[in-house]
């Protein structure tokens, strides 16, 4: 009797397969402190702008993961991440934070 050749078949789980997003900073720490300045003065060009608004989601991310490593689940620091690095990032440089920068950080880590 002839043996059947059985196909495997491959499963496509995109959902599964994220691509991660680079949490390494871009610019350097003298041309970022340039580009606060500028937008501070509001005399910031979009590119610039598009850029600046990238290395602060990176930082916010950043600091949102190394609290969720450093500390337990049930430590106040660990409950409190997303206002702690709200508040270092973007409050103090006196930027508005977009809208749900938070969920953004799914693209630079897995939960």
């Amino acid at each position: 009797m002839p043996k059947k050749s059985v196909k495997k078949i491959k499963k496509n789980n995109k959902s599964n397969k994220r691509n991660k997003k680079s949490l390494k900073y871009k610019l350097s720490k003298k041309k970022y402190n340039d580009l606060i300045i500028s937008k501070k003065s509001k005399k910031i060009s979009k590119k610039n702008n598009k850029v600046l608004e990238s290395e602060l989601e990176k930082k916010y991310c950043k600091c949102i993961k190394t609290l969720k490593k450093k500390y337990s689940k049930r430590s106040k620091l660990n409950k409190g991440k997303f206002g702690i690095c709200m508040n270092s990032i973007y409050k103090q440089r006196k930027f508005t934070p977009p809208y749900n920068v938070s969920n953004k950080c799914k693209e630079y880590y897995i939960n």
